[in-house]
């Protein structure tokens, strides 16, 4: 089956908008793209997280985790989520969107531990981020980013 791509779709817009956030050149930042009643699904955390706030904190530790061996700065609130995507060890592989989802396959290592996942986003008809779920893959890397998460979490939320 041929494959056709509408660039009209929502998801198309909110990935470039991604993008843009993760390279540090979206004014407004992780504010101008999540819904206030975002929805966090994390690969540590069981319950999923609800709202623009806790899920600003998740995706900016997570910057701060999964950035790479070849960064050594902490995320901050204006800096890039999730890594930046030249710099840093973290860079997305494949991409797949369609109507109001996309899903983002990346790769970084942590630890001299090689991580892999994928970014699976929703967005509305205004290409606002409504659901942001993480994947990781293999389970050692699960569990460094899980212990590297928390000191993380907690450096945030103090």
């Amino acid at each position: 089956m041929p494959e056709t791509q509408t660039t009209d779709e929502p998801i198309h817009a909110c990935i470039e908008r991604w993008h843009d956030h993760m390279r540090g050149r979206l004014a407004g930042g992780l504010d101008a793209m999540l819904h206030p009643d975002v929805v966090f699904l994390s690969p540590i955390v069981f319950t999923p997280q609800v709202g623009r706030d806790i899920t600003k904190l998740y995706l900016t530790a997570a910057g701060g985790t999964l950035g790479g061996d070849a960064t050594g700065d902490e995320a901050t609130d204006e800096s890039p989520s999730e890594g930046s995507e030249s710099g840093s060890g973290f860079r997305y592989t494949k991409e797949i969107c369609q109507g109001h989802s996309a899903m983002l396959e990346f790769e970084t290592s942590i630890d001299g531990k090689y991580v892999n996942g994928v970014d699976i986003i929703t967005c509305d008809d205004e290409g606002v981020i409504v659901e942001f779920k993480v994947m990781i893959r293999p389970l050692q890397a699960i569990n460094l980013v899980h212990g590297q998460m928390k000191a993380m979490l907690e450096r945030l939320s103090s």
